[in-house]
């Protein structure tokens, strides 16, 4: 027999728990590496990012979010995709080529 919608819903993580662990990796992300962790802050930065990304695509599409609290989590979404992609990369210098004899 197929699940029903009620068995997804009850699989689903809450959202005030999923709220509350993207708070944590947003306050993580805004002081990386306390206490001399071993990792480099921009690195670190752009893996909490990743995840805050994924939290906030959960909680945006929770079925208990109400279509405001929704909205207001695509924005984050959107903005947060941009952090957890990191810093652009500089164009590669351009090289002159030169006609060897």
């Amino acid at each position: 027999m197929p699940p029903s919608p009620d068995d997804a819903e009850a699989n689903l993580p809450s959202l005030e728990g999923l709220l509350a662990s993207t708070i944590a990796l947003m306050t993580a992300w805004a002081d990386p590496a306390p206490g001399g962790a071993q990792a480099d802050p921009d690195v670190q930065r752009r893996l909490l990012a990743r995840k805050i990304v994924s939290n906030l695509f959960f909680i945006q599409h929770h079925p208990c979010a109400s279509p405001p609290f929704r909205q207001v989590m695509g924005n984050a979404h959107r903005h947060w995709t941009g952090l957890a992609q990191g810093p652009a990369q500089p164009a590669a210098p351009a090289v002159a080529c030169s006609v060897l004899h």
